[in-house]
């Protein structure tokens, strides 16, 4: 546990009172703390002096043993000396304030900690060492140069002279616009990847889908059943494949049906199909031949208005047919899986699949992406600014105008690594972080 300021703490080592403040900085110390002369445990304590610290501050870091009535005793011994618990990540905001992080790498510190698989932990890692922050930096620096250039013509305007050549501000905005939009484009993916990749699981009534959800799972999640219908909602659930984290929706079958319940699952199923990332199509070989299969899923893709989602069509109750004639049967549909939910039959195959679909929607393990929310509103409003310059140096606009729009420009783009900033956006951003970080 770390506190920012232990003045008049005092604990026993080797039988000596040690005042903490005059001792060495990045030394371990093995003592007793003492209260009151009672000793309450044995304890490690680490000297940190700023600025070589996390926070930048002077800290000192109390390693106690795991007793919850131990904590007790030592936070109310700190707290009647004058200190107080910290708020939800004022030590990250410390950080930020004395300049040990910007403030897209102090969202980083959250996300870190919030990361449940190996892809959010690395995006999360890449960000906290720096990730697009020069990229940002660099945009925003370019910028602010050519800004200058355009207030000093402000300056001289009655002498009518140009310091910023507008051929080179017009070339300079449009690479900008472009990098910027790639950054936009990667944070569909990063989002996908902060918060797990939507994969639907739909199909005819009976064709399995329930019994896939639960093979997947390794669990009895969603009702099997040989009567047609009995999935009227949607079942959601995750599965970490891989350091690649899937949230797999178990939908209503889709068809034609008078019962009022089982339609609304049926729009249902439609309108999760509208969200998807991936959409895992499964049919049963006595329902469906080839033909029949392509018509259905040209169904799902205009039913539900997704055309960018990948399609896995996936043949179950493989294990009851000659694997050679299926394929030979199903050779006019792309990327087909031959599996078997209720046996697991080539369950992997599907599995290694969805993990190369995924990888394709979001990109190397080396590629920047924008997971942050905050962020791409910043990216989007700088866009925006941005454009408007163009369009202002096409219709030969005043340089006041050109001034005006570049400074928001640049001011969106400080937003996001904390170059500006107001005392509400970092409450805001800090109160969403834990207890002591």
């Amino acid at each position: 546990m770390a506190f920012a300021s232990l003045e008049d703490f005092f604990f026993d080592s080797k039988g000596k009172s040690i005042d903490l403040f005059s001792s060495k900085p990045r030394k371990i110390l093995l003592g007793n703390l003492v209260d009151q002369k009672q000793l309450i445990d044995e304890v490690l304590v680490s000297i940190f002096k700023g600025p070589h610290s996390y926070t930048g501050e002077d800290t000192v870091e109390i390693s106690c043993h795991g007793s919850v009535f131990i904590q007790q005793q030592v936070l109310a011994i700190l707290q009647r000396r004058g200190l107080r618990l910290a708020g939800p990540g004022e030590f990250t905001m410390r950080a930020f304030l004395n300049g040990k992080l910007d403030l897209s790498q102090a969202e980083a510190v959250g996300d870190l900690i919030a990361a449940e698989h190996g892809r959010a932990h690395q995006a999360a890692i890449q960000q906290l060492r720096g990730g697009y922050t020069l990229t940002i930096q660099h945009l925003r620096q370019q910028l602010i140069d050519f800004a200058s250039l355009l207030e000093l013509e402000l300056d001289f305007a009655e002498e009518d002279v140009e310091f910023a050549n507008r051929e080179k501000l017009l070339n300079l905005v449009e690479v900008l616009l472009g990098e910027i939009r790639q950054l936009q484009m990667g944070f569909n993916a990063g989002n996908v990847l902060k918060n797990g990749i939507p994969v639907l699981i739909a199909g005819k009534p009976n064709v399995g889908k329930s019994t896939l959800l639960n093979a997947l799972l390794n669990e009895d999640k969603a009702i099997v059943s040989e009567i047609a219908g009995t999935t009227r909602d949607v079942i959601e659930d995750h599965l970490v494949i891989d350091g690649l984290r899937f949230r797999f929706m178990d939908t209503a079958g889709i068809r034609q049906t008078d019962d009022t319940i089982e339609r609304i699952g049926v729009e249902r199923t439609m309108h999760y199909a509208s969200k998807a990332s991936i959409i895992v199509y499964l049919c049963d070989p006595d329902q469906s031949d080839a033909d029949s299969l392509a018509v259905e899923l040209e169904h799902i893709r205009k039913s539900s208005n997704n055309h960018d989602a990948p399609l896995i069509p996936v043949i179950n109750k493989s294990d009851c047919y000659n694997e050679t004639e299926l394929h030979y049967r199903y050779q006019s549909v792309n990327n087909v899986v031959l599996i078997s939910a209720r046996t697991g039959f080539k369950l992997d195959e599907l599995k290694s699949e969805l993990v190369s679909t995924a990888l394709l929607l979001t990109g190397s393990e080396s590629e920047l992406l924008v997971t942050n929310a905050r962020h791409a509103e910043s990216l989007r409003k700088a866009a925006m600014a941005l454009e408007k310059v163009l369009h202002g140096m096409r219709l030969q606009l005043s340089t006041d105008l050109l001034a005006f729009e570049l400074k928001d420009a640049i001011r969106n783009l400080g937003e996001i690594t904390g170059e500006v900033y107001t005392d509400d956006l970092l409450g805001n951003i800090f109160s969403k972080f834990c207890i002591g970080k």
